[in-house]
């Protein structure tokens, strides 16, 4: 099976109640851990590609990795997304090099010049069959290029979202309703909360349209306490409650952005080998161990949160 776009996986997802669980990619392993899962739960799949991870990992390296993971697992639809794409420029390169979906964030922007980037990036992409998020709103908090203060941060505004989709022609849109990117999410002591009421009314305003969740990573406390047991440093570090994500994706929601959780399980698998056995100096054995953690975040997320194993 060859890359496919996002269209018929988000239509499933919205009539089905579930989302498609779009994992971030950076090395071989994670790319493992990640199809390896998806592979086993058939659960759709997409593999979004930060431009962080394209200066890391090399953008032909990146597309070998994926070539390889559709071998791997021809018996699930894998889509290859771009995440964060700040300018034309690089949504054109991406589209260029084989992406099947790519996402303009003009959220920085004013109103219109938001719009009128997101248009020409859809044009563009949809003239090679290539499919486009578009973003509203600004999630605060860090992870790789995108960096916004709270004080920057901004809801989505819901009666702006017809008319962004209607004169952008975007194919999905993320919406800020409470979410952030990165591992420290939350004040210690404050409850996190989505604003559900923003999604229902951007529903209602879009129905039968595929919305986006970014900085959607819980933060799994098991692999903190690993981390911090073994000389790591991420007290007070909270995500987003599982629960939420879940009613999110019976919703409106079709795909969910993880990325830290990815990040906190391959670190807790690498320190808690190294300081296990501080004579080891083999990669492929802590990475190996990394690389489960991946994976059994992925199959946690696509079985309990996510909803899609067996929609492959």
């Amino acid at each position: 099976m060859a890359l496919v776009t996002s269209t018929e996986m988000f239509k499933k997802a919205y009539e089905g109640g579930y989302a498609i669980g779009a994992f971030n990619v950076n090395n071989m392993e994670i790319v493992q851990g990640i199809t390896e899962a998806a592979g086993e739960l058939k659960a759709p799949l997409i593999l979004q590609v930060s431009a962080g991870a394209r200066k890391y990992a090399n953008h032909t390296y990146l597309m070998k990795l994926v070539e390889a993971a559709i071998i791997e697992n021809p018996d699930i639809p894998i889509c290859l997304h771009l995440d964060h794409g700040a300018d034309f420029d690089i949504c054109k390169s991406c589209i260029d090099g084989g992406f099947t979906s790519v996402m303009i964030d003009g959220s920085s922007h004013s109103f219109e010049d938001n719009i009128a980037l997101s248009r020409k990036v859809v044009e563009y992409a949809h003239d090679h069959g290539v499919v486009v998020e578009g973003e509203l709103g600004t999630l605060a908090g860090v992870e790789d290029e995108v960096k916004v203060s709270a004080e920057d941060s901004s809801y989505t505004r819901p009666e702006e979202v017809q008319e962004f989709v209607e004169r952008t022609g975007v194919d999905s849109l993320a919406i800020a309703i409470g979410t952030s990117h990165g591992a420290f999410k939350f004040k210690p002591g404050t409850k996190p909360q989505l604003r559900f009421d923003i999604l229902e009314e951007v529903e209602k305003r879009l129905p039968g349209f595929p919305i986006v969740l970014h900085g959607a990573s819980s933060v799994s406390q098991d692999y903190v306490k690993i981390i911090q047991e073994n000389g790591g440093n991420l007290a007070d570090a909270i995500g987003i409650p599982e629960d939420m994500l879940r009613k999110a994706a019976s919703m409106a929601v079709c795909k969910i952005n993880i990325d830290s959780d990815l990040r906190l399980a391959m670190t807790a698998g690498v320190r808690q080998v190294l300081t296990a056995d501080p004579a080891k100096f083999d990669p492929r054995e802590y990475l190996k161990v990394g690389r489960q953690y991946v994976k059994d975040v992925v199959a946690h997320k696509i079985k309990d949160v996510l909803g899609c194993e067996g929609k492959a």
